[in-house]
């Protein structure tokens, strides 16, 4: 594997598995402060963030050994509404700036695992924003998000609010691939 490919990914995996505790920090946090679904949707999230994690560090696949891994990483626990701002802020870096660097990389250097990997990261990090949007108007509204079953494609981190889709819309897994936060 092309060494910045390999930093790419490692540097993605480090990420997402940050993201990981941080949106389970917050959501604990909303349950605290009575925002029970916006607690569930960050843990559904938190959850998508462990397939992307997964996704990159088997791409990897013969990468082994000790490596320093640079990522960005948000820090700090505030109100519901702060933490989802948060949310927001990382998931737009990776959206904005993050997956397409690293994306259009993978595709120059042929690396089709870690390209495959960085698409599907990259789809789903667009519509966890969106919800965490969504979220945090109905906070700053003072109720909580009004939110069905969320959905979570375990191939590929897709995330959705409602019923599961008979394949997912972004990596084409069949239903039982899916994991329902209801």
């Amino acid at each position: 594997m092309h060494d910045m490919t390999a930093a790419n990914l490692r540097s993605g995996y480090g990420g997402e598995s940050m993201a990981y505790m941080r949106y389970m920090i917050w959501g604990d946090k909303a349950e605290e402060d009575g925002f029970l679904n916006v607690a569930r949707l960050f843990r559904a999230i938190a959850y998508a963030e462990t397939t992307h994690a997964a996704n990159h560090f088997r791409a990897l696949r013969d990468e082994v050994g000790p490596f320093l891994v640079p990522s960005m990483a948000g820090f700090g626990l505030g109100t519901t509404s702060q933490n989802l701002e948060g949310a927001i802020e990382g998931e737009t870096f990776e959206i904005d700036e993050m997956y397409p660097t690293y994306l259009e990389t993978a595709k120059q250097q042929k690396e089709r695992a870690a390209r495959l990997s960085f698409h599907y990261a990259l789809s789903a990090e667009k519509i966890h924003a969106d919800m965490y949007t969504k979220a945090k108007q109905a906070v700053e509204g003072g109720s909580d998000l009004e939110l069905g079953p969320v959905q979570v494609c375990d191939v590929c981190g897709y995330t959705a609010e409602g019923e599961i889709p008979d394949k997912c819309p972004i990596c084409a897994a069949k239903r039982d691939k899916f994991r329902t936060f209801g």
